[in-house]
């Protein structure tokens, strides 16, 4: 194919050249036929030539032409390349595919895993905080109790004639408003709420966020301090009874009497019988209520020293400012001038004042005794007794038992008196014996007290 028209070119044919003789000439072509042989001119036509025929298209014709078949070309080799390496596509999609799903399958498994696992935790970490407060509750239960026993316990024991008054174990631990119980808004279904694990937004966490934790350590704090102030009460109150006993012990030494024969002698509290079992001490509970064991035994020998000394004549008769106008031993008599024994004490006071006992006894003689005028004798047992003399008026009558502090009468100046006062002697198994003793071990029993 040619873009040029095809010509070819005449050529003249040379006749072989004869030697010798002239070369032939042809007479010129005509103007018109010369015209004719020219080529012809060149044109922008495509010129396909097949079989000998040629043919003549335009270049737009031409390129659609060729476009198309390049076209054609092309998705065929498209075609034919998809259909080769179809399979191998869709084979790895497939695979791709199963891959990603199994990667979410695995990231679900896991993550169900850890809300198990978080679960799990948060359920040990609730029933470890059910525990703790169970714990609580128990230990407040406990400490009631033992608040109930100390407030059992006596806070003085009383030997004298007037109680003092005090205030009880459970004022002095908690002042005058009882412990406030544990707060009612931490119930098992308000703590199940805030426990309850969520599977979406936030992360599982127990309840941190509403101070439980903060609220059971301020409990356990609390119930640390009332638990201290508990054990300080007790081991004061030990103390405080040792230190008793010890002072009690110290007083009947004191006087020269046998503690042995006075606390035989005692009389017995007021229990009217029961079978007796010895006192074991608690070795096997916590150090509370080991230490209440030794409180209850310390308890029960004071009472029965109190008993004991109960009945000795260690307190004055007369109350206010003490003045003694004669003591005990020999003097002038007020009468004759000559020196006698006395065998009291006198005691100056008006006429009226009253009279009281100074130990726990029973009368034995209440009338007109000769140099006495009015007089109240009182036994006070282990041979141990007390009169009082010159009275102007007697309370009590023979065989009625006295208390400490019980008026026996009023002081007066009958009998063998120059003047208001009272008359006061102690004896010992009848003999007469100085008051001054008992009553300087009875001041300084009071004043360790």
């Amino acid at each position: 194919m040619s873009n040029r028209s095809s010509h070819y070119p005449e050529h003249s044919h040379s006749q072989p050249h004869r030697h010798g003789h002239a070369p032939i000439r042809r007479p010129a072509a005509p103007a018109a036929a010369s015209t004719a042989r020219q080529p012809p001119r060149p044109s922008s036509a495509y010129v396909i030539a097949h079989a000998g025929k040629q043919v003549r298209i335009g270049p737009a014709i031409f390129w659609i032409v060729v476009g198309t078949v390049t076209a054609l070309g092309a998705w065929s080799a498209a075609t034919a390349t998809y259909f080769t390496f179809r399979d191998d596509v869709l084979t790895r999609l497939l695979a791709r595919q199963a891959e990603m799903q199994y990667s979410y399958e695995d990231r679900i498994a896991e993550l169900r895993a850890r809300i198990d696992r978080t679960t799990s935790r948060q359920l040990l970490d609730q029933e470890q905080f059910e525990q703790k407060l169970d714990q609580i509750v128990q230990r407040q239960a406990t400490l009631d109790q033992r608040t109930a026993a100390l407030g059992a316990l006596p806070d003085n024991t009383v030997t004298g004639s007037v109680k003092p008054a005090a205030r009880s174990l459970t004022e002095r631990l908690f002042g005058k408003s009882k412990p406030a119980p544990l707060p009612e808004n931490h119930a098992t279904p308000g703590r199940q709420s805030s426990l309850t694990p969520r599977l979406g937004g936030k992360p599982l966490k127990l309840a941190k966020d509403a101070n439980v934790n903060d609220t059971i350590a301020s409990l356990q704090a609390s119930l640390d301090r009332v638990e201290q102030r508990q054990m300080a009460v007790l081991t004061s109150t030990e103390s405080s009874y040792d230190a008793r006993i010890r002072r009690m012990k110290g007083l009947v030494s004191d006087l020269g009497l046998n503690l042995a024969r006075l606390e035989a002698n005692t009389p017995r509290n007021k229990g009217v019988g029961g079978p007796y079992v010895p006192v074991k001490l608690n070795g096997h509970g916590g150090p509370f209520e080991q230490q209440l064991s030794h409180v209850s035994v310390s308890r029960a020998q004071l009472d029965h020293l109190s008993r004991t000394l109960a009945q000795v004549p260690y307190r004055t008769p007369v109350l206010g400012e003490i003045e003694l106008s004669s003591g005990f031993g020999v003097r002038s008599d007020p009468f004759l001038g000559r020196p006698a024994m006395h065998t009291g004490l006198d005691f100056r006071a008006s006429t009226g004042d009253p009279v009281r006992a100074t130990a726990n006894g029973r009368v034995v003689s209440a009338g007109w005794a000769g140099g006495y005028g009015r007089m109240v004798e009182i036994d006070h047992g282990n041979g141990l007794s007390t009169r009082y003399g010159h009275m102007s008026r007697i309370n009590v009558k023979v065989g009625e038992q006295i208390h400490i502090g019980q008026v026996v009468g009023e002081v007066g100046s009958t009998g063998r008196s120059t003047g208001p006062h009272l008359h006061y002697e102690t004896r010992i198994d009848g003999e007469a014996v100085d008051p001054q003793r008992f009553l300087r071990a009875g001041a300084r029993y009071a004043a360790a007290r």
